[in-house]
């Protein structure tokens, strides 16, 4: 069951709203001023969640006065994000992959709160991305998998240790290889804008948690 949340950062219209038609997602999420993208694009969402201190009270009301999706409604003082509480309901409702719409553009804050989201999907196996108009984010839950150029999002591919280190990474078909390189945080721009060079890229990697950043300009 693939679920999409729209979140209440930044969305391109132009990207967001193809993407979603040629994805057809199980579920929709609507996280707080998420909403008000699924407003405008007549997007009917299955759930809509947060404090909605972001949203429009407009918008609000009239889903509440149209019963188009349960609602669930928290208190501004709590202890998560709204994207975060979008996240948590969608492991809940049993979520095989799950995709973010609208958690790039915006507060750093937020963003990277996100990408903890991220973590939490991968230490269930679920796999999980945060997509904008340039970027697909997402830590791979396999420790070995193929890239298939033609498939790639974007020109360029660059891999971060969300913790310490990645141990043992290694890159093939790409422009720059690496064989069972150790991979600390403090590498810099060492695995950043790498390209496929041949019709399919192999990574694998022995231990750690690797982020994964398929992007184009």
């Amino acid at each position: 069951m693939r679920t999409c949340i729209i979140s209440g950062g930044m969305i391109e219209p132009d990207f967001a709203f193809p993407y979603l038609q040629k994805q057809q997602f199980d579920i929709i999420l609507a996280a707080d001023r998420g909403l008000e993208f699924c407003y405008h694009y007549q997007i009917m969402p299955t759930y809509i969640l947060g404090d909605f201190d972001s949203l429009s009270p407009e918008i609000l009301n009239y889903y509440k006065e149209n019963h188009v999706a349960p609602i669930r409604e928290f208190n501004t003082m709590k202890d998560n994000t709204d994207t975060d509480i979008a996240f948590q309901q969608a492991i809940v409702l049993g979520s095989s992959e799950i995709t973010i719409l609208g958690a790039t553009g915006g507060r750093l804050d937020h963003f990277l709160s996100i990408v903890q989201n991220l973590k939490t999907a991968w230490e269930k196996k679920i796999p999980a991305y945060i997509v904008d108009s340039r970027n697909l984010i997402t830590i791979p839950v396999e420790t070995s998998f193929e890239i298939r150029k033609e498939e790639q999002f974007g020109k360029y591919v660059s891999f971060f240790p969300l913790e310490k280190e990645v141990a043992s990474i290694t890159l093939e078909g790409f422009a720059y290889p690496l064989d069972h390189h150790y991979l600390p945080n403090t590498s810099g721009g060492l695995c950043v804008s790498n390209e496929i060079v041949e019709e399919t890229a192999h990574v694998s990697y022995e231990g750690g948690i690797l982020l994964m950043v398929q992007s184009r300009d």
